[in-house]
């Protein structure tokens, strides 16, 4: 792990193939219920490299901005309508193909016209969109090489333990939803808020807390 003190911003190494970054949202605010810094992600998979959630860093974040130009993405996925983000930075800059649900916030409409994904769709490198339950129109995803979860909200960190969202019918939907996803042969699993990498026994954990309300 690497910090630039001149950015503010975090540089991780998570597994081969896979790295965060993490930086303070520029829309936070005190009592929104997540802590200020937040993560994004950048996978390697079947020849293609793809950036999850980006939230643009400073030019002055040298080494971000360096490994991405050594590997350019070649898509870039938002994982649920307010978490567009600068996914119009990365399209212009890099050229990249870009995915993400069919509705956005009214205020925050991407420019880039997005390739749609939904629970059960194949992204490049062979990336597969999950199903929450929540009904917020997240699609977590599954990074079968490098054997991870990555979420946008359905699962948070506040001061480091990892728990799950509230959301309404979390008993009916979300909760079997979540518990589903234990089928697949995840190692680990990254979230957007709080700390951003846990096991998957901290994962099981989760599923047994009360949840997460802000």
């Amino acid at each position: 792990m690497t910090q630039d003190p001149q950015s503010q911003v975090e540089l991780r190494d998570v597994a081969p193939g896979l790295w965060i970054w993490r930086l303070e949202h520029p829309h936070w605010k005190p009592g929104q219920g997540w802590e200020p810094l937040v993560a994004s992600t950048c996978v390697e998979s079947g020849g293609e490299t793809l950036v999850l959630d980006p939230l643009a860093a400073p030019a002055t974040a040298a080494e971000v901005w360096k490994r991405l130009d050594t590997r350019p993405p070649t898509a870039v996925v938002v994982l649920k309508p307010d978490h567009v983000r600068d996914v119009d930075l990365f399209v212009r800059r890099y050229g990249a193909r870009a995915f993400g649900p069919r509705v956005f916030f009214p205020e925050d409409i991407p420019e880039t016209k997005l390739e749609w994904i939904e629970p059960g769709s194949q992204l490049p490198g062979g990336i597969m969109a999950l199903y929450d339950g929540r009904g917020r129109l997240e699609t977590p995803l599954w990074l079968p090489d490098q054997r991870t979860l990555v979420f946008a909200d359905a699962l948070t960190a506040p001061r480091g333990e990892l728990r799950v969202w509230a959301s309404p019918c979390h008993e009916e939907r979300a909760l079997p939803a979540l518990r589903a996803l234990l089928e697949l042969p995840f190692e680990r699993v990254i979230v957007s808020h709080g700390e951003p990498v846990h096991t998957r026994a901290a994962y099981e954990r989760a599923l047994e807390l009360p949840t997460w309300s802000g």
